[in-house]
């Protein structure tokens, strides 16, 4: 008699040790509730509530009506990573070949992902600064990689040293990641720290990985910069990007890694092994929008800013809660420490009792622990009700 395998049994160990992502769990959780008919404010995701531009909607349904609904170059329209280089240069003041140098890819995510198969095996350590998005650790377990958690700490404004990464390096460390600004902190990264990395990195002959995604959602004067043109870094430096946070195109699915030919030739071979390519007529929409205006940009970034500035003024009169004001991306990330709760019973207390869905730190690496991250990114009603449910059931200072 042939006994049957569990299904467990089918499945590789890299995958059934791989956590769900958090952020998706939260808004399913909300889904759930709101399916009870319970009233949930969620503001567990990333998504930008503002509809993406009608000239880069109207492109790329001119190219689909056109007859751009087919196959295209596995690393993306040449007219589309044209724009990307071009963008590069003019934004960031990073030079690549134009048609080698960049891979066009369904998502930033997927860059990513894609990356850490074509770069990270067994054997391989990968610097993670923390706290951190959530995929990236899962990302680089799933390649076979091994990552190494930098924890910084909130009481030093999350603020990256060298001291803290010679700590944590070791002899297998071939790449460090970097996120700036940062999710869920919403720290941009100081010259100075970026200096610090950069000669760590030269020092220790490593590799950089640096997700830009946020990086034109900025605030208070603070601005980007880029590692990848600091002296000696444009040969070890890949750049990650793309076009779902600052033009509202999170389900175009439109990302993009920039950096060394060598490297990007053999990051297209996974590419061209698995998705094959982005979307045709979506980057007709990418196209769009990186050579069109770009002043739409401006005003979503001043609607954040002015929501920032409500949900912490309101979060600070809170008690147990402090909510410093991030310098990027469209993320509060609040301090719970003064409730006494751990983050995990601080997220599932406003869900239950405030009716608002919340990401707890512990999603993000052990440094945001007694933290919870919410989105501001959407209607000002939502979010000054959201906060006036979390001071009912906390209580006001």
């Amino acid at each position: 008699m042939v006994t049957q395998r569990a299904p467990s049994q089918f499945l590789a160990a890299r995958v059934r040790e791989a956590a769900p992502s958090p952020t998706l769990a939260v808004s399913e959780s909300a889904r759930q509730l709101k399916a009870q008919g319970v009233d949930v404010i969620d503001l567990g995701g990333g998504d930008p509530d503002f509809i993406t531009p009608a000239h880069i909607r109207e492109a790329a349904a001119a190219a689909m009506n056109g007859g751009l609904t087919h196959y295209v170059a596995s690393p993306g329209l040449p007219d589309f990573r044209k724009a990307i280089a071009a963008k590069l240069q003019g934004d960031n003041g990073i030079t690549v070949d134009p048609l080698k140098g960049v891979l066009v890819t369904p998502g930033g995510k997927a860059a990513l992902f894609q990356t850490a198969l074509a770069m990270v095996e067994p054997g391989v350590d990968v610097m993670v600064l923390e706290p951190a998005w959530v995929s990236y650790v899962p990302m680089i377990e799933l390649a076979g990689g091994r990552a190494i958690h930098v924890t910084l700490s909130p009481d030093d404004n999350f603020r990256v040293t060298r001291a803290l990464l010679e700590v944590a390096v070791t002899d297998a460390t071939r790449i460090i990641l970097l996120n700036s600004p940062n999710n869920p902190t919403g720290r941009v990264l100081s010259h100075e720290e970026l200096t610090d990395v950069a000669e760590f990195a030269k020092a220790h002959d490593l590799i950089v990985w640096t997700d830009e995604m946020y990086e034109k959602i900025v605030y208070d004067g603070h601005q980007h910069e880029s590692i990848a043109t600091f002296a000696g870094m444009a040969d070890r430096t890949l750049t990650f990007n793309g076009l779902s946070k600052a033009y509202a195109m999170t389900g175009w699915r439109l990302g993009y890694v920039a950096g060394p030919v060598e490297y990007i030739s053999q990051i297209a071979k996974v590419q061209s092994h698995s998705v094959t390519c982005a979307t045709s007529f979506a980057q007709a929409g990418g196209i769009a929008a990186l050579t069109g205006p770009q002043e739409f940009i401006g005003e979503m970034v001043t609607a954040w800013g002015r929501r920032r500035r409500a949900v912490c003024d309101g979060l600070d009169a809170v008690k147990g809660l402090r909510c410093p004001r991030v310098e990027g991306a469209f993320y509060a990330f609040v301090d719970g420490r003064g409730t006494g709760l751990d983050s995990v019973a601080l997220a599932d207390k406003l869900l239950k009792e405030a009716h608002v869905a919340v990401v707890p730190g512990i999603a993000f690496g052990e440094a945001a622990e007694g933290h919870v991250r919410l989105s501001f990114a959407t209607d000002d009603e939502s979010l000054a009700k959201a906060v006036e449910r979390i001071g009912d059931v906390l209580g006001r200072d």
